[in-house]
């Protein structure tokens, strides 16, 4: 059994037999009255957000979470498939788990998956991601009637919005969190 003080960023906590993944915490210490821990937890199944407040050093049950480095391999229908690092065993992966990440994986790339008792429960892609756009419009110059933006897809098929001035077969850097335009990349 763990307590208030062990609660940290990227922890799992087990209540009522769910696991929730702490996304942000804070301890707070008010003048007055007792100290207490405000936590933002994701339910690691449904992606559910919600807030839930512990007076300071009350017992939490923590969830062994295992997180290894995988391969993504391939897409294989509804299951994604991926390779363990270290042993080289595949790992299918059904896509509802996989999530918002599917829109940025490309065969060969590296992603961390948190396994629980064997079972996968989320993956976990790098911050940011380059990835090569396949199409978007010409953009006019002088066209500001978008705020200066246009549709882009993806090589992974993902729509995005870019600046005008990008043009189909430039590599750019998304933000895999946000699905956001960070910039464009040079070779």
């Amino acid at each position: 059994m763990a307590t208030t003080a062990d609660i940290k960023n990227g922890v799992v906590i087990k209540i009522d037999g769910q696991l929730w993944n702490v996304i942000e915490f804070q301890h707070v210490k008010p003048g007055k009255g007792g100290a207490f821990v405000r936590t933002k937890m994701k339910n690691v199944l449904s992606g559910k957000v919600v807030d839930k407040t512990y007076n300071a050093g009350t017992k939490i049950e923590t969830a062994t979470v295992d997180r290894r480095d995988f391969q993504y391999l391939y897409n294989d229908g509804n299951e994604y498939v991926f390779m363990d690092k270290d042993t080289y065993e595949q790992l299918s992966v059904n896509a509802a788990t996989v999530g918002d990440a599917q829109n940025f994986m490309l065969e060969n790339q590296d992603v961390q998956i948190a396994l629980h008792e064997g079972e996968a429960l989320y993956v976990e892609l790098p911050a940011s991601v380059v990835l090569e756009l396949t199409y978007t419009e010409p953009g006019l110059q002088g066209d500001r009637s978008s705020a200066g933006t246009k549709p882009g897809t993806l090589e992974t098929g993902y729509e995005i919005q870019v600046p005008l001035f990008l043009e189909s077969g430039t590599k750019v850097k998304v933000d895999t969190r946000t699905g956001d335009y960070l910039g464009r990349v040079n070779d």
